[in-house]
């Protein structure tokens, strides 16, 4: 079918295209046609028009012609070729199309069997595609289903999410408050404990300090005493030298060799010294060997009375193997190495052989060594009986705990030692095989143990372990398992071998595939014929394993200056790198710290080698009892304390030194070591990473600078958490140099620029020869700094002394920048002693402050300005002592003018001092003065000081020129009164200083201005403060003293109230907090049978724990601004509690030269600053009696903004807070002003209020303000009223006049909205007023029947209130009636138009007008009512516009016809038109008639039409009605113009009448009988 159809297709598509070809082919030949036709006609035409020209003989043309018949010819010919070609193609296709055609007949019948066979496939196709929609719908359905199942399932899940969660948030927040509460708890015992050790801190400090003052001390006195051992040692021997030179001389004298008796003297003394020294030594022996024997005696006694209080031996003694248990528990329990202990072992016994080597005889040597040891293991053995417990089997039963809580993947290093041993891993019992017995197991392993180290976890280890056959019969084994721990992470490989011979051996694999990180240990299970045996399998993880070669560095001797450099090597044997660092804090883990004890005994032992026997037992004693209990330590420490005073009163002699062992102990007691550990330091490398299996070599450098032990203790830290820190004890000893100066530091105090200071340098030695000493001065010091003599020999073991001479320079700031400091004036130069022969110089520094012996003054002239003969002028300078140390002053030669306070002008400076000095000018001539005060310092020093100053004689005089108020309270004000007087007359001579020549010159006097400038922020005015005087005149001055309170101190009293009110809040709280607490504890708990705890509700206030309030920062005094609530109340308070306050204040009055030039008046006039007065003012403030505490406690009371017309009432309560009664009264307020007191005043008693009733009505558009005065005994209060009268400006939309609402359906309303603008700044009320309302109107019709007696002379005018509604209800009415309107809002006026009958003589008159009376607008209101949709307006009125005031009369009338009742009644309309005449020509008359459509609110038609009747006969009378026809919308209005133009017979003054119909169709049809009256006039409407 689908093959047919496409043949089928293909041949109409044939056919189509034969189809086209024939009709393009006939489109051709009917073109071609066309031309042959085109060109014949042409040819003929041209052939007629050479016969032409031919007949005119017109050669050229015809030639022409001619040529172009002949073109046309060919043309012609061409044209007829191809239309032969086209008629002969067209054949051909035709022929072709009509063979086509016929094999479309032939292929008709299969054309109608494929069409069917479509028509039935496109069925089957429409079948299947209509129960595919139907799949897919239900599929889609299914999914539907399916979606909203999983939605419904995601919301339930969803759902119970938010439920958990909030579930979980509510347990959090229970348990955050509880963390919270706890965390409060732990946070506190946090500051108590950080509060405690700070407080242990600052007393170790204290200790340490004091411990370095006393030393300080005794260095200082050693110093001392060293210094007159040295003075007199020097003057034993200069007078020893003195008897040997007396000797010489006297023997020679007597003639003995004085030489040879010298020499054998000086032996003689030589073996008498050494005899002496001999027994000083036996003598000190004898004391330390009777110290050691008293010290063991004690030693003894105390043991035997320990062990007589400690229990019988335990069980362990008596069975050596659990002795031996427990000691092997101890060596796994004890972190210290067995090496430190045999280290320790053998330092003891060093030590003690080195003591004992210092006897005198050997066997006392032994004998020694003996006695000194049994102390020694009587401690241990006391030691090791004191850790033993009280009950025996409690510390076996505390390690089988221990044991026991740890799983089989960590066991402890005792049973891996027991995995160890063969003979444990395989324990059988005896068997006899062949009369032999078989010990151990049948099989060995090789390896003995399955070990796998250094595992790796997620990688794979295989290990091929062979057993072999070692029992004496043929045996077999068989594979039973591994340990139930080990199944998931070991396999075995083991294919029996059957029966092994003796010596035969098998092999099996062990695979390894860890999961976890740890450490593994289990064993694999056979069976054998002899019986069951295991292979231990041990699987062990990366770990490190450090460890240094030694813990222990010592340097040994050398002296100080050089550098020494030892190296430690730092191992890692484990496969597991870590990070490690150096760390040298004291602050130690405990850990650590029982690492460190074994190397503490150590070093503590070889610190005290080669000293007494005194301090070695303190000091080994103290060592060892770090590893007692408490308790044993501190009996041993109190023993030791016992001793302590035995062997210092056995140590006798000047050789023994017990100062320096306990300067010694106190010094390990308290630092732990008596040396400054800066001189051993640490190499650059101090932390790194070190590998699996790799060393690192660490550097310790050793730079002694200070003479003696040395000392550094660092641990190093590993980032291994199993690997502890190892410590590190580094020792030397540093030897001092053979030369030295006495004093290092040379302090030369304070010294001041530009004097000489000496002082000695003592040089010592000890050597043995004689040295070069050259004493080296730095380049920069050399100008101010010099050693005499710069060179010099020091004799062996003696001392060599220098002159330093010491002159500091001005510019010393610039040559030693260095060494000196400008800022603090300190000096400190290093000096260096170069000495022959040693390699380190000897350095010393001199210290000094260097200061200036400078006396300044704050400023370097003076100038008291211009001065009244008839007053002093004080002036203030500074005088400052710039130096460090105090100096004397004076001022010398004083003139007479002048005064110099304190003192006169003498006194003390102390360092850095500054004194104000007064400096009190009295001018007793005009004239001008210059001169210069000169103050002298203690050492001569000469400082200058240029004053001047101009004195003058004013030209005014003030009547007084010191005011003394009386007390005023504050709030109140007092005046004092002075004159301003001008005393010049005509001329007076010039004040001002004027050369001699002009001096007698005399110029005219001019009037004088005059200024007072008051100090800012004073409570003083003064009234005029500026004025004019002409001479001879005088002005009364007023001036006021008003006390009132400072804004900063208003300001500190509020923060002083808010910390106040914190604080209560805070007891407050407290209280309240410690009543909870009580009724928490009196609460009884009640746990009996069936009783409940009482439950606290939810809601109580009782808090969980104490609850503390979050502290708030007190508030800037500048965020309290001036009429705040804090601001009034801090006012208040300082009212409340004022006392009193004096005050003074100085008024300058300046005074001018004259008036301005007279060129410009408006300049500013020369004033002269000699002229000025000055006027001193005593003002004391107190207390005020009466007090405003109302309106924020301000005087002023402002009504603001008030409308013109209305009435604002104030109240305003004052307080008498005085102890007397006050009878108040007032001052008159204007009667003709606004402002006004409502009620009377009276006396109160103290602490009573009164309130005043105040009264503000403005008249006018101004602003007003009044003072009104409440006056008592003792201060009048005075109150400012101030108010603004506003004339409100309101505006309305509508501008006044006529308001029309136009035709409306009868009982329907009609509404249009006005808008009241208020512009003014203060609220505006408003009254909106109906004429028809109005209660002044006229009642019962008499203003209508005036209108209609008298009025109704013009048929336009219309009365105010027309038409009213039947039912009594105003036809007009506006909402809302009255209110009131914001500042710079509006409202809203509906006023609404609802008629209940016909009329068109409704109308009213609105009026809006304010409270004040004025009026905002006036409105005529007006409308029509209609019964119908459609109405007709316009014409003349045919009735009075007011209806009749009397009823309408009821008339028997006779019966109307059926006919006359179905015609509807016309309504007449008369229309009157007049034609104007001028100058011959008639103008016609034109008048308009309005049609309109009322907008029902009830559904009708859109629009209503109207038509005019007999239309024809209006135009035969000259009348035109245009449009005649048409229609109107709803709610619109059409006009229609009436016009009347008179025909050429038209009489004049002949009047033309017509009536006219006019039909109006809506819902109903209404015809109005329209009278056109039409006429000419000379003068026409």
């Amino acid at each position: 079918m689908f093959k047919l159809r496409r043949n089928l297709d293909q041949l109409d598509c044939f056919h189509r295209q034969k189809e086209h070809d024939v009709l393009n082919a006939r489109e051709e030949l009917k073109l071609c046609r066309q031309n042959i036709k085109s060109l014949v006609e042409q040819r003929n035409d041209m052939e007629e028009e050479i016969e032409r020209q031919k007949a005119a003989d017109n050669s050229v043309v015809v030639f022409r012609l001619r040529a172009q018949h002949k073109h046309l010819c060919q043309k012609l010919q061409s044209e007829e070729e191809l239309e032969g070609h086209i008629n002969t193609e067209l054949k051909q296709q035709e022929l072709e199309l009509i063979e086509v055609e016929v094999e479309l007949g032939r292929f008709s019948l299969l054309r109608q069997e494929v069409q069917e066979e479509e028509r039935v496939f496109q069925a089957l196709k429409a079948e299947k595609a209509v129960t595919r929609m139907q799949q897919e719908r239900k599929a889609s359905q299914n999914l539907q289903r399916k979606m909203q199942h999983l939605r419904d399932k995601q919301a339930a899940m969803l759902k119970k999410e938010e439920s958990g969660c909030q579930k979980e948030i509510e347990e959090g927040q229970v348990n955050r408050k509880i963390a919270a509460k706890y965390l409060k708890e732990t946070i506190k015992r946090m500051h108590q404990q950080e509060a405690e050790k700070k407080q242990q801190n600052r007393e170790l400090l204290e200790k340490r300090k004091q411990a370095v003052k006393s030393l300080k001390s005794n260095i200082a006195a050693t110093q001392e005493s060293l210094r007159v051992q040295q003075s007199r040692a020097k003057a034993n021997a200069q007078k020893k030298e003195q008897q040997q030179r007396q000797l010489r001389e006297s023997l020679q004298a007597q003639g003995i060799n004085n030489t040879k008796h010298m020499y054998q003297q000086k032996q003689l003394d030589e073996i008498k010294r050494k005899q002496e020294e001999f027994e000083k030594r036996q003598k000190s022996k004898r004391v330390e060997i009777v110290a050691k024997i008293l010290q063991e005696e004690q030693l003894v006694k105390r043991r035997k009375r320990h062990q007589a209080l400690l229990p019988k031996p335990s069980a362990t003694d008596k069975f050596p193997s659990l002795g031996m248990a427990r000691e092997k528990l101890l060596y796994y329990l004890d972190p210290s190495p067995p090496l430190a202990r045999e280290e320790r072992d053998t330092i003891k016994l060093r030590e003690f052989s080195n003591i004992s080597s210092s006897s005198s005889s050997a066997s006392s040597d032994v004998e020694d060594l003996e006695e000194t040891m049994r102390p020694e293991v009587d401690h241990q053995s006391l030691a090791e009986s004191l850790a033993e417990p009280e009950f025996s089997g409690l510390w076996e039963q505390n390690c089988k705990k221990l044991l026991n809580e740890k799983t089989m993947l960590g066991q402890t290093e005792v049973k891996q030692e027991e995995y160890a041993t063969p003979s444990g891993n395989l324990n059988m019992p005896a068997k006899k095989v062949h009369g032999k017995e078989l010990k151990g197991p049948p099989f060995t392993s090789k390896p003995d143990i399955i070990l796998f180290k250094d595992f790796e976890v997620g990688k794979i280890y295989k290990k091929k372990i062979i057993l072999t056959n070692i029992s004496y019969i043929t045996n077999h084994c068989k594979l039973l398992g591994v340990s139930a721990h080990l199944k998931d992470f070991i396999s075995i490989n083991f294919e029996p071998p059957g029966s092994l011979s003796t010596g035969m051996s098998c092999d099996m694999q062990a695979v390894f595939q860890p999961m976890i990180n740890e450490d593994l240990e289990g064993e694999v299970q056979f069976a054998s014929a002899v019986g069951p045996f295991s292979v231990p399998v041990r699987c062990t993880i990366k770990k490190c394993d450090l460890e240094v070669d030694s813990q222990f560095l010592d340097f040994g001797l050398h002296v100080v200056g050089q550098t020494i450099s030892r190296t430690m090597t730092l191992t890692n044997k484990g496969a597991l790198a870590t990070h490690f660092s150096l760390d040298t804090s004291t602050c130690l883990s405990p850990e650590t710290s029982q690492v460190q004890m074994p190397s503490q005994v150590f070093v503590n032992t070889y610190q005290i080698s080669g000293q007494n026997t005194t301090c070695d037992n303190q000091r080994s004693s103290a060592s060892m009892g770090t590893d007692e209990p408490k308790q044993e330590s501190q009996e041993l420490f109190e023993a030791l304390q016992q001793e302590q005073p035995v062997s210092e009163a056995s140590a006798t002699g000047p050789e023994a030194l017990p100062e320096a062992c306990v300067s010694t102990d106190v010094d390990a007691q308290t630092d732990q070591g008596h040396s400054d550990p800066g001189d051993i330091r640490l190499g650059n490398f101090r932390e790194g990473e070190i590998g699996p299996f790799q060393s690192i070599k660490l550097e310790v450098l050793f730079t002694p600078t200070i003479p003696g032990e040395a000392e550094l203790d660092f641990h190093i830290k590993f980032s291994d958490l199993t690997s502890k820190p190892i410590p590190i004890q580094v020792r030397a000893v540093a030897v001092s140099i053979p030369v030295w100066v006495v004093q290092p530091s040379l302090d030369l105090k304070i010294c001041m620029f530009d004097r000489l200071y000496q002082d000695s340098i003592m040089v010592q030695s000890r050597a043995s020869t004689a040295l070069k000493l050259t004493f080296e001065v730095c380049l920069e010091m050399r100008k101010h700094m010099e050693i005499v003599p710069k060179t010099g020999f020091i004799q062996a073991q003696s001392s060599f002394n220098a002159q330093l001479k010491f002159l500091p320079r001005c510019s010393l700031s610039k040559d030693a920048k260095t060494f000196f400091d400008r800022d603090t004036g300190v000096l400190e130069v290093p000096m260096t002693v170069q000495v022959a022969g040693q390699v380190k110089p000897v350095h010393f520094t001199v210290q000094a402050v260097v200061t200036t012996s400078d006396l300044e003054f704050d400023r370097t002239e003076v100038d008291f300005g211009y001065c009244s003969i008839y007053q002093s002028v004080k002036s203030s300078v500074r005088l400052t002592n710039l130096s460090l140390l105090p100096q004397d002053f004076g001022f010398l030669g004083v003139p007479e003018f002048i005064e110099v306070q304190p003192n006169d002008g003498f006194g003390t400076l102390l360092p850095q001092e500054t004194l104000q000095i007064d400096l009190i000018f009295s001018a007793n001539k005009a004239k001008e003065y210059s001169f210069q005060l000169s103050c002298k310092s203690g050492i001569n020093r000469d400082f200058r000081l240029s004053c001047r100053a101009v004195g003058v004689r004013p030209p005014l005089e003030l009547s007084h020129s010191l005011v003394q108020f009386g007390a005023t309270a504050v709030g109140d004000h007092s005046t004092a009164i002075l004159y301003l007087i001008n005393h010049q007359t005509n001329h007076i001579q010039s004040k001002q200083p004027i050369p001699p020549l002009v001096k007698d010159a005399v110029v005219p006097v001019a009037p004088r201005l005059f200024s007072f400038t008051l100090p800012k922020d004073s409570d003083i005015s003064i009234t005029p403060s500026a004025g004019g005087l002409l001479p001879g005149e005088r002005c009364l001055v007023q001036v006021k003293f008003r006390p009132r309170l400072l804004e900063q101190e208003i300001k500190e009293e509020a923060l002083r109230l808010l910390h106040r009110a914190k604080l209560l809040r805070e007891k407050e709280l407290e209280r309240n907090r410690h009543a909870e607490q009580e009724n928490k504890k009196e609460v009884p708990v009640e746990t009996g049978k069936g009783k409940k705890a009482p439950v606290v509700p939810k809601n109580s206030n009782v808090s969980d724990g104490p609850q503390t309030e979050q502290p708030t920062e007190s508030p800037n005094p500048a965020d309290i601004q001036p009429g705040s609530e804090q601001y009034e109340e801090a006012r208040a308070s300082l009212l409340y509690s004022f006392t009193q306050r004096y005050s003074e204040f100085t008024i300058p009055c300046f005074v001018s030269d004259g008036n301005p030039p007279e060129e410009d008046r408006q300049a500013q006039p020369a004033w002269s600053p000699f002229n000025t007065l000055y006027l001193k003012l005593q003002c004391p403030a107190v207390q005020p009696p009466l007090v405003v505490i109302s309106n924020n406690g301000h005087n002023i009371i402002d009504f603001h903004q008030v409308a013109v017309g209305e009435k604002v009432i104030k109240r305003l309560t004052v307080q008498n807070i005085s102890k007397e009664s006050l009878d108040l009264t007032s001052s008159v307020l204007d009667t003709h002003g606004p402002f006004s007191i409502l009620n009377a005043l009276r006396c109160i008693r103290p602490g009573e209020n009164h309130t005043l009733v105040l009264a503000f009505s403005p008249s006018l558009e101004k602003k007003y303000c009044e003072t009104l005065e409440v006056r008592s005994q003792k201060m009048t209060l005075e109150m400012t009223l101030c108010g603004e009268g506003v004339v409100p400006a309101v505006t309305c939309s509508h501008p006044g006049g006529l308001l029309d609402f136009g035709y409306v359906l009868e009982k329907e309303s009609s509404s249009q909205v006005l808008k009241l603008q208020n512009s003014s700044a203060v609220a505006v009320g408003f009254r909106a007023l109906l004429a028809s309302l109005s209660p002044s109107r006229p009642q019962g019709g008499a203003d209508k029947l005036a209108f209609l007696l008298g009025h109704y002379t013009d048929s336009q005018v219309q009365p105010t209130v027309g038409t009213q509604n039947y039912s009594g209800l105003s036809v007009f009415s506006a909402v809302p009636v009255e209110g009131s309107i914001a500042p710079g809002q509006s409202q809203d006026i509906t006023v609404t138009f609802q008629p209940d009958h016909q009329s068109v003589n409704y109308s009213d008159r609105l009026t809006i007008e304010l409270m004040n009376k004025s009026k905002v607008c006036v409105m005529d209101l007006k409308g029509a009512a209609s019964s119908h949709n459609m109405y007709l307006y316009g014409g003349d009125l045919l009735t009075v516009p007011i209806e009749s005031l009397l009823p309408a009369l009821i008339t028997s009338q006779p019966p109307l016809t059926e006919s006359e009742v179905m015609e509807k009644p016309t309504i007449p309309v008369l229309v009157t038109l007049r034609a104007c005449y001028s100058a011959g020509a008639i103008t016609p008359a034109v008048r308009e008639l309005q049609v309109g459509c009322i907008r029902s609110i009830q559904p009708s038609k859109k629009s209503g039409e109207f038509q005019w009747d007999n239309v024809a006969s209006l135009q035969q009378q000259g009348f035109s009605v245009e449009p005649s026809k048409g229609t109107v919308e709803a709610g619109h209005k059409r006009t229609i113009n009436v016009t009347w133009n008179p025909h050429c017979g038209y009489k004049p003054y002949e009047v033309v009448q017509t009536c006219v119909p006019l039909t109006l169709k809506w819902d109903e049809t209404n015809v109005y009988r329209v009278t056109l009256m039409a006429l000419v006039s000379a003068t026409a409407d």
